[in-house]
């Protein structure tokens, strides 16, 4: 939109089909998203309207509600799923807080996608051979990307925590500072799409997806999330005394009954579960425990003001409004229903049986079509026209025959 048009004040449609678009650019039947696949209104938030400051022109970006042109949020809208869940902390006096950490990989370009994906020549000369995790210099051959990464950052208004280089080759990681979940999801929205332009700039491939390399840690988006009362800014997690409180107990337990029948949802293409199970420090159960890495849930080390749970299942690939969403409203299902959690696990652990996930896409989706829980949360049609869009994903996927196939069965009498 021209940006007269934008300050005029002229009103943005789009047909409500879009948002079940699936990632190959088709669509799931009409009666998904209402035979007529009339208009969605998208209303921009007036406090995520930014200069895009990695364009050589002028360029604004907007992020926008999609509401119905009666004026309510659209159910198919993963932003207006997340405003409803905060509406209901609200309406019990409560406030989630949350943030999310991001780890991607920095690749060079990659033409051929039947050949795996390679690190990019540093300022040095050399490709990355895996032997910079943790570095105080591992990213130098990668300075001009990421120097102009942080100045975009700056001028987005992105806050950052903490960067690093994580286990994998040229993989790194941001921690975003802790606030409104709205406001996270926005930011990690943001935060990947500017990793994606900037690296253009530069010749570079940014890539979020959940395993792109064999043998190597895939990229989470680990979500950390605690809850405040409303007025004081108290951590309900906590009692006067330290202890923590049975508010805590229950948003576990809700985690717990959630995490299984939401899988599809933190981990949403055939290649999350690349990820999820060769679980090289990625969780794949519904297990929780104090600062062990292997739990889905952990509780990280912290003072008792700081108590908060850390959601180790979602991927990179995950949509933050949708992810964090579904973390959030099971633990309030927990809450709310005073749900009791496992015993905490310590240590090497054998995963009970009732605290196992799916460990494919299609299981994980016949998981979601039978979960009365999902659809209390999210309401049947969003859950339906999910469903319906990564089925197309999955059965896209399944019409192809993978170089593994042809090398290792070909032979096969």
């Amino acid at each position: 939109m021209t940006a007269e048009g934008f300050l005029e004040g002229r009103r943005l449609q789009l047909a409500r089909g879009v948002l079940l678009q699936c990632i190959m650019g088709g669509y799931p039947p009409a009666r998904f998203y209402g035979s007529d696949d009339g208009d969605l209104a998208l209303v921009a938030d007036p406090a995520q309207i930014h200069r895009l400051p990695w364009s050589d022109e002028p360029r604004a970006m907007a992020i926008c509600d999609a509401d119905e042109l009666s004026g309510e949020s659209s159910s198919l809208s993963t932003r207006g799923q997340l405003k409803a869940v905060i509406a209901r902390y609200a309406a019990h006096g409560l406030a989630p807080v949350v943030a999310t950490e991001l780890e991607f990989f920095v690749f060079a370009p990659n033409t051929d996608p039947t050949q795996p994906f390679r690190p990019p020549v540093g300022l040095d000369g050399r490709r990355e051979d895996g032997q910079s995790a943790f570095s105080v210099s591992s990213n130098n051959g990668l300075r001009p990307f990421f120097s102009e990464v942080y100045k975009c950052m700056a001028a987005l208004g992105l806050p950052r925590d903490t960067f690093m280089h994580e286990m994998g080759v040229s993989q790194f990681e941001i921690n975003l500072l802790h606030g409104d979940p709205l406001l996270l999801a926005d930011q990690t929205f943001l935060f990947k799409h500017l990793l994606k332009e900037v690296a253009l700039k530069h010749g570079l491939n940014v890539v979020c997806m959940a395993k792109p390399l064999a043998h190597t840690p895939g990229s989470s988006m680990h979500i950390h999330q605690s809850i405040v009362e409303i007025g004081s800014g108290k951590n309900v997690f906590t009692e006067s005394n330290g202890e923590p409180t049975s508010m805590f107990r229950h948003f576990i337990g809700g985690q717990q009954a959630g995490l299984a029948d939401f899988t599809a949802l933190f981990a949403p293409n055939v290649n999350s579960y690349q990820r999820l199970c060769h679980p090289y420090a990625s969780p794949n159960n519904a297990c929780w425990s104090h600062d062990n890495r292997a739990a889905g849930l952990r509780i990280p080390a912290s003072s008792p003001v700081a108590r908060r749970v850390e959601n180790r299942l979602p991927g990179a690939d995950a949509n933050p409004y949708l992810a964090i969403a579904a973390s959030l409203a099971a633990g309030l299902h927990g809450i709310e229903q005073e749900l009791e959690p496992s015993a905490a696990i310590q240590g090497e652990f054998a995963v009970p049986d009732n605290l196992a996930l799916p460990c494919t896409l299609h299981a994980a989706l016949e998981r979601l079509k039978r979960s009365q829980l999902a659809r209390e949360l999210f309401g049947s049609e969003f859950i339906e026209g999910y469903i319906a869009s990564k089925t197309m994903e999955l059965t896209s996927f399944f019409d192809e025959i993978t170089p593994w196939e042809r090398r290792v069965l070909a032979a096969q009498a």
